[in-house]
């Protein structure tokens, strides 16, 4: 893919993750996390509001996991 083609795929994927609701954002991260992890192999600089993004997503699923301990 090229520069220009992985951006229009952040995007959208980005813009995807805003409309989600909370269940589907969770199950969203690791498409996510998979298409840093390309990005990442192909050179490609990942920006900061997407590492930013993934990392947010990571602590929801942990806080998830959390709200459905009984205690």
């Amino acid at each position: 893919m090229s520069v220009i083609e992985w951006t229009r795929h952040a995007e959208s994927l980005e813009a995807e993750i805003a409309r989600a609701n909370a269940s589907t954002r969770l199950s969203l991260q690791p498409r996510l996390q998979k298409f840093l992890t390309h990005l990442e192999a192909d050179g490609v600089r990942v920006p900061s509001r997407l590492k930013k993004l993934n990392s947010e997503l990571i602590e929801e699923a942990i806080e998830a996991r959390f709200d459905n301990m009984p205690v």
